[in-house]
């Protein structure tokens, strides 16, 4: 058999030199993207010695971005998306343009034409889903109502782009590129929203019945391979087909397939058997994007490059976080998602090559953008890392950090109305979504007095107006917990699965109360086993609880038989 097969050599040398400078990488205590990235600078057509195939790797990481929306959209519902809705569009779009306008204003500085410093703006504006979901998950708050705004935030980012590629070859020749001959622009626009609106209102209403009842008609075969296969070809499969027949990026495509297959009993199952495929592949996606970085980039234009780095790190963040504490959400969201969009990714470099056989973009234009995108992604988990400790020291040394938590809010405190049951030896309830509720469910049915603590603003004023007591914050922050009389209170439940703030909620709980007793969700064995060592805390341990509910009703109808 041939030897100089290209997917193969592409495969074996991405996996396996990213095994060996991920594990390296690890051992020195950086992200093992990092050693990924590195891998394809390696085996890029830049550094000498082996060159894989740049085309082929750029095809299989495209797989990978597709299995990895599909498996955020089986655990990302359209409720989920609604309910960020308010945050998410505005804070996309106008984050969009301010970060635009940072890159036109650093091209235009450099000479470029209008129509080169536009599409350098707009591809430094967009940050790389793939990077995201790897931070969010790696951190555990994907599902968290934090982890929602920032995936719901990069689906509104993903839709504007979608736009914009549709868009820029017509108006190319009035941007100083190549003629176009396509349609009007006016056209071009009524085509692709009516595009996009088709696919997803096809989706939401067509696919929502027919896609679950597929996967249910191939689990009934019992059969492994087939089940796995249908998940796979449903999640290709669809993504194809959204850009060829509407026009839609194969990753929005992909996002929503996952969210329609939510539907099925069968998601969780669907999640897991596409995970050592989505791991896979989205290695290739970082070893693709390294094989494209030029290093010498670096030693030719060093400012250049530190000026695109500190656009998407510092420009595009402090832009987020000004956003979302302007529309009146805790600082620790503001942090989060901020850290979120501190890096761009594939769809700059789609954006890029376009201009570029427009004629828009110069040359040099997509190396810095690789440079700025091969930086901001391998420094990316040093800002998620800096989140907890920045804002204690913003709570601690900054009287407009803390203002920001004590905010003349309706919401943010219980009104003065409130009956005296809720205020003393109540339950305080961190998060309100699908454990929240059912917490709740059962506090109300025995009677138990509880007060709400939830970062959702919508939620919160959806439970005030049904007569519920409930604050909104973050209750991480202990003004949020003083709203909610945790001084007085009997219990602290923490139902949210936050992985980050849950021990500085614990912490200020104590502070404020030191003999309250706790209770906390978690999927975490490590950090169930931390959290277990403390005083009064007990740590409800997802799969184990599960399996102990399971095993009594076995118990009791074994016994009964």
């Amino acid at each position: 058999m041939p030897h100089s097969v290209s997917l193969i050599n592409t495969i074996a040398a991405g996996l396996g030199l990213a095994l060996v400078l991920g594990f390296l990488a690890t051992r020195l205590r950086l992200p093992a993207l990092v050693g990924y990235l590195l891998a394809g600078v390696i085996i890029g057509p830049f550094t000498p010695g082996f060159v894989a195939d740049a085309g082929i790797a750029a095809q299989l990481a495209e797989i990978g971005v597709m299995l990895l929306m599909f498996g955020v959209g089986l655990h990302f519902s359209l409720d989920d998306l609604l309910a960020v809705r308010k945050v998410a569009l505005p804070g996309a779009l106008v984050q969009m343009a301010v970060a635009t306008l940072f890159g036109v204003a650093l091209a235009s500085w450099w000479g470029w034409s209008p129509g080169g410093a536009l599409v350098f703006g707009l591809a430094l504006s967009v940050a790389s889903t793939v990077v995201l979901l790897r931070a969010l998950e790696s951190l555990g708050i994907l599902e968290t109502f934090t982890g929602r705004i920032a995936v719901g935030w990069l689906v509104v980012e993903d839709l504007a782009m979608v736009l914009v590629l549709v868009l820029l070859p017509p108006l190319a020749q009035a941007l100083g590129g190549a003629a176009s001959t396509g349609p009007p622009i006016w056209q071009t626009l009524g085509l692709t929203l009516l595009q996009v609106g088709g696919f997803v209102l096809l989706m939401l209403v067509v696919g929502r019945r027919v896609f679950p009842w597929i996967l249910w008609q191939v689990a009934r075969t019992n059969s492994r391979e087939l089940f796995t296969l249908c998940v796979v070809a449903a999640a290709v499969s669809i993504a194809f087909a959204s850009a060829a027949l509407f026009g839609v990026s194969f990753a929005l495509g992909a996002f929503f397939a996952g969210v329609v297959m939510r539907e099925s009993e069968f998601s969780h199952r669907a999640a897991q058997e596409s995970l050592p495929l989505r791991d896979a592949f989205a290695v290739l996606f970082f070893v693709s994007v390294g094989m494209l970085f030029d290093p010498a980039v670096l030693i030719e234009r060093p400012l250049q490059v530190l000026a695109v780095v500190l656009v998407i790190v510092v420009g595009k963040s402090v832009a987020a976080c000004a956003l979302v504490l302007l529309l009146r959400y805790p600082l620790g969201t503001a942090l989060t998602v901020s850290a979120s969009l501190a890096q761009i990714g594939e769809f700059s470099f789609i954006l890029a090559a376009l201009g570029g056989s427009l004629g828009l973009l110069p040359p040099e234009g997509q190396s810095l953008l690789l440079a700025g995108a091969l930086i901001s992604i391998a420094s990316n988990p040093l800002w998620f890392s800096l989140i907890g400790p920045v804002q204690q020291w913003l709570h601690a040394h900054s009287s407009f950090a803390r203002g920001l938590a004590s905010r003349d809010d309706p919401l943010a405190e219980l009104p003065m109305h409130t009956e005296a049951r809720y205020l003393s030896r109540q339950v305080v309830l961190v998060g309100y979504g699908r454990v929240g509720r059912r917490i709740a469910a059962a506090l109300a049915a025995n009677d138990i007095p509880f007060v709400v603590a939830e970062q959702n603003r919508a939620i919160v004023e959806q439970l005030r107006g049904e007569g519920m007591a409930a604050v909104w914050g973050d209750a991480a922050d202990p003004a949020v917990l003083i709203q909610a009389h945790i001084a007085r209170a009997r219990v602290l439940v923490i139902a949210t699965a936050d992985a980050i703030n849950v021990r500085q909620m614990i912490e200020a709980a104590r502070t404020l109360n030191p003999s309250i007793e706790t209770v906390i969700r978690s999927h975490n064995e490590d950090e169930a086993r931390l959290l277990t060592q403390q005083d009064a805390v007990t740590v409800c341990l997802g799969e184990q609880e599960l399996a102990q509910a399971m095993a009594r009703t076995v118990l009791l109808r074994a016994a009964g038989a």
